[in-house]
């Protein structure tokens, strides 16, 4: 089975509709988005209402659960909350209603594997787990949560990370996965990008062979992001960390 993941578009329409151009072409058999569509950029509309026409099924980021959360006065301040105030009101009620994760069970016979979708950490969607985190402290995470593969962003880094934990015998594998961001990277290269998982039953290890984790970066016109945010009431602040990516 093959699964496009992503995250963190931010209101980037011009990266957004590259990445979809991108997974299209994986032919995958399902796509699900880990949050933060808003926030940052001028098209959330733009990018809700692409999510909603396709049915990608989409947990809420920290960005996407705060809309709720603001007040008019907020709403009419000038600067970053800009992004925030053009929301549409269909658009504030698909955020609101947004899950907090979502859980994917695999069953291979005897065998399964449980799979979390969050955006920040099955505790919070403001939480990072970074890849340096103390291996003990990030298989606490998972165990609190029940979970062999724990995917997620917010961080906007991506990186695959495969922790293990020996009892006795047995060696358990736990897969941590951070899609990165769609249209706000900040690790350096500001390409957007995605994360493609392969699942499959192999013989031998379940829990160490049966998934493949693929980084997709792409190239878009950040051009046009950049231009939409300079010409708009938001910080050029926000245009200068789409191009230097940090």
């Amino acid at each position: 089975m093959k699964i496009v993941l992503f995250s963190d578009v931010h209101a980037n329409l011009p990266a957004f509709e590259r990445a979809l151009e991108e997974i299209e072409k994986q032919k995958p058999d399902a796509i699900y988005c880990l949050g933060d569509l808003v926030g940052y950029n001028v098209f959330p509309n733009e990018v809700i209402n692409e999510i909603r026409k396709r049915h990608i099924p989409t947990i809420a980021g920290n960005h996407d659960a705060k809309v709720k959360n603001l007040t008019e006065k907020q709403l009419a301040e000038t600067g970053k909350n800009y992004a925030y105030s053009i929301i549409g009101a269909s658009e504030k009620e698909y955020l609101a209603t947004l899950p907090a994760h979502i859980q994917i069970d695999f069953q291979f016979n005897e065998d399964s594997l449980k799979m979390l979708l969050v955006h920040g950490s099955p505790k919070s969607n403001e939480e990072y787990l970074l890849e340096d985190k103390d291996e003990n402290d990030f298989i606490n995470v998972f165990k609190d949560a029940d979970v062999d593969i724990l995917c997620f962003g917010h961080s906007h880094k991506p990186y695959y990370r495969i922790l293990s934990e020996t009892v006795g015998n047995t060696t358990k594998y736990y897969h941590a996965i951070n899609t990165g961001s769609v249209g706000k990277p900040k690790d350096g290269n500001a390409q957007g990008g995605f994360v493609v998982l392969h699942i499959h039953k192999n013989s031998g290890n379940l829990y160490k062979e049966s998934l493949q984790v693929q980084f997709i970066r792409f190239h878009y016109d950040i051009d046009l992001s950049v231009k939409a945010i300079e010409a708009s009431p938001l910080p050029n602040e926000f245009a200068e960390m789409l191009k230097k990516a940090f």
